[in-house]
């Protein structure tokens, strides 16, 4: 999920972030080729590194009103160290189209998608490790449940355990009222004024800024909607994914402000999960320190057996 979070509190300073005010963050090079992959309800748009992956494929999922360009500073130094990563806009998300009615967003409907995507690249070049950041956790772990064999291990980054609890689910108590007054555009404004009152916020360089507003305007409507009902209404299904025996990792920054640390600390335990906290991250940990996040993933994947990479 990419969206403002709460204010830092004297008990809990926001960390310092590891991002250089002049990193362009979703914007860094990549070189991974666009590409259009087919979902359950059209086409998806994702970002796609190519060649053979002889280290392995990689499958990651944006969160709520992300994309693809989430995973931009990791997709050049994975594709550098043998991995074929293929990183993907949910239906309804900045350049991948999605249907009218919100119930098409449900959690199921979307891990549909990501099974359909994940069977392709499993024909391409081999069974792909999957990688969910915030609610696209939720979604990657309803496409385990729904077919474990489909994937080598599964990493929630900034996720948790059930639905979205917090100071977050406040903003998204506002959603549908906007919604109705002005549309996405209306939304779009509300947030960015309250962004603009978090001093992290102020600290992105303009044309990352711009490229949030860019993104944020061609969310769909229905999309939105579907997504945040999903989020908030999940249940808790650690215990069917730990029964799965599918790899897990869970990771996140050290001031999270999603799910806290705390929740998703007691969910890598139940799970008997490996379990990293990225420093000088907050919520997004592969733009706010993308070296640390690399060295995690990439640890935990050249970790599992020959046989399950």
């Amino acid at each position: 999920m990419v969206l403002p979070g709460s204010p830092e509190t004297p008990d809990r300073p926001a960390p310092v972030l590891a991002v250089a005010p002049d990193d362009l963050r979703q914007l860094a090079d990549h070189d991974a080729t666009p590409r259009t992959l087919p979902g359950r309800a059209g086409p998806l748009a994702a970002l796609d590194t190519g060649g053979p992956g002889p280290s392995g494929t990689v499958l990651m999922v944006a969160g709520y009103t992300g994309s693809k360009e989430d995973f931009a500073p990791l997709l050049a130094p994975l594709a550098a160290d043998g991995f074929r990563v293929v990183a993907l806009d949910q239906r309804g998300q900045f350049e991948s189209p999605g249907p009218d009615d919100p119930a098409a967003y449900a959690v199921p409907e979307l891990a549909a998608d990501v099974l359909a995507v994940a069977h392709l690249l499993a024909a391409e070049t081999g069974l792909p490790h999957l990688l969910g950041h915030s609610f696209g956790g939720l979604v990657a772990r309803a496409a385990v449940l729904a077919d474990p064999a489909a994937f080598r291990s599964l990493t929630l980054l900034g996720s948790g355990p059930a639905a979205l609890t917090g100071p977050r689910v406040e903003l998204l108590d506002h959603l549908g009222p906007l919604l109705d007054a002005g549309g996405v555009e209306l939304v779009s404004a509300t947030l960015e004024q309250l962004a603009m009152t978090d001093p992290r916020a102020q600290a992105v360089p303009a044309p990352t800024r711009a490229f949030y507003t860019r993104r944020f305007l061609r969310n769909t409507a229905a999309g939105l909607r579907g997504m945040a009902d999903a989020m908030t209404t999940e249940p808790d299904r650690v215990a069917e994914l730990a029964a799965t025996g599918v790899p897990v990792l869970v990771a996140h920054g050290e001031g999270d402000d999603a799910w806290s640390p705390a929740v998703q600390a007691d969910m890598a335990a139940r799970l008997g999960a490996r379990h990293e906290v990225v420093p000088g991250a907050v919520h997004s940990p592969a733009v706010e320190n993308a070296p640390h996040t690399l060295k995690v993933l990439e640890s935990f994947w050249s970790s599992l057996p020959a046989a399950a990479r």
